[in-house]
């Protein structure tokens, strides 16, 4: 079982759509599946799923010891047969203190967990403290960026070192896989060029359940 932890420096990248992919490449790869962890809020919505009502991660790690581990569990919810989802919640992110209760109980599931965090640089508060931690708490911490300098700039000043970048290429930018691995000091595993097939299965909310060739073909380096 492993830990991925998308994020990136800057809204619009495509964490979401990394994560999502990353996760139903897993759950095909593996006999437990994959689990999906939202802290984004963003992942139902691109995979075509109601918006979750129910309690999600912020109210777990707001209960504190009130609410036991196994609670996680109980709130995930079934997207396919091999890819389930543990939602953002509808309340303020707290309890930054059970971050690690929170790492070791994910360390611990027989499945492989992609965690899609969104924008970390740039978040305050506990927002961004958790965010940071569990960025920082995953056997592999991917970087989603676009080839642009505000991007790049922003990565730097990240307190997190990511493992491995998830290059979103765009046609006509002057910075390729090498000067950002240059520039970062971190290697790119995966560049996805922008693709409208990708665009039209978010859109149209199949992402997971029918993925571009494409996006698995860019991505299988990084799965």
């Amino acid at each position: 079982m492993t830990t991925v932890s998308c994020w990136s420096a800057k809204g619009g990248s495509g964490t979401t759509v990394v994560a999502i992919a990353l996760a139903a490449m897993r759950g095909r790869g593996s006999e437990h599946g994959a689990l999906l962890v939202d802290l984004a809020g963003d992942c139902p919505s691109a995979m075509g799923l109601p918006e979750p009502t129910g309690p999600g991660i912020a109210e777990w790690l707001a209960a504190g010891d009130q609410v036991p581990v196994d609670a996680l569990g109980r709130i995930e919810q079934q997207v396919s047969e091999q890819v389930s989802l543990l939602s953002s919640g509808r309340g303020v992110l707290e309890g930054a203190d059970r971050v690690g209760e929170l790492l070791a109980t994910l360390d611990a599931d027989p499945r492989d967990v992609v965690i899609d965090l969104g924008r970390i640089v740039g978040a305050t508060g506990v927002v961004a403290e958790v965010a940071s931690a569990l960025a920082a708490g995953t056997d592999q911490s991917l970087l989603v960026t676009r080839p642009c300098f505000l991007s790049l700039r922003r990565a730097l000043a990240s307190p997190v070192r990511p493992t491995g970048i998830v290059l979103v290429s765009e046609e006509g930018r002057a910075l390729g896989s090498r000067e950002v691995t240059d520039i970062l000091g971190v290697p790119v595993v995966a560049e996805v060029p922008i693709d409208p097939s990708v665009a039209r299965a978010v859109d149209a909310g199949t992402l997971a359940m029918r993925m571009p060739r494409g996006l698995e073909r860019w991505l299988r380096h990084a799965a």
